[in-house]
């Protein structure tokens, strides 16, 4: 991803829809799946796709910054796909999580370690951009530890915007799972579940 003139700013979010080939399409989708998902449960249907939204386009910032200040030390590969916007979901529920250690792959692990592990995995998906999921990992990070809580939304804004047009038709189409915004309507969901 190049440094886009102005008539090319939806290219700061379009770059996650773009796969190189069939594998790191099906690698992306699986990304999606399990990370997106999971991210999607614990903060809602409307607040997961604005911030996903915000993700994407600040990491590509990031992303467009150090591939700058970068440029004559390494030859950085472009970032595509939805594997930077995963890892920094990822970024963002580790450093919200509780958990001090988990079990991965059979290893007793640190919360703090699993990004770093998952990142070196990502690094044989093909056309994966390890400065792009890096910068992911940064920037979930920097919203998961609340640096951004300035500009973060409340549960009660979001839950209004649950009301709003786009999310009150996405309620009501049988066979979509749509997570409620608020916590208590969350919990009732699933415990009626």
């Amino acid at each position: 991803m190049a440094f886009p003139p102005f008539p090319s700013v939806y290219r700061l979010v379009s770059y996650i829809f773009v796969y190189g080939n069939v594998i790191s399409l099906v690698c992306g989708a699986v990304v999606i799946w399990y990370f997106s998902s999971n991210f999607e449960k614990t903060v809602g249907t409307a607040k997961h796709c604005l911030l996903m939204l915000a993700f994407a386009i600040s990491l590509a910032l990031l992303y467009l910054l150090l591939r700058a200040a970068l440029a004559g030390l390494l030859d950085v590969a472009d970032a595509e796909g939805f594997t930077p916007v995963a890892f920094a979901m990822l970024g963002t529920s580790i450093a919200r999580s509780r958990m001090r250690r988990t079990l991965l792959l059979g290893v007793n692990l640190r919360m703090a370690l699993v990004p770093w592990f998952l990142l070196g995995m990502a690094w044989f998906i093909p056309s994966s951009s390890l400065l792009g999921n890096v910068c992911g990992l940064l920037v979930g990070n920097i919203y998961g530890y609340g640096y951004c809580s300035g500009v973060d939304l409340t549960e009660l804004t979001v839950s209004r915007l649950d009301q709003k047009l786009p999310f009150r038709l996405w309620k009501r189409i049988p066979g979509l799972k749509y997570i409620p915004a608020s916590l208590a309507e969350r919990r009732a969901s699933q415990t009626r579940k």
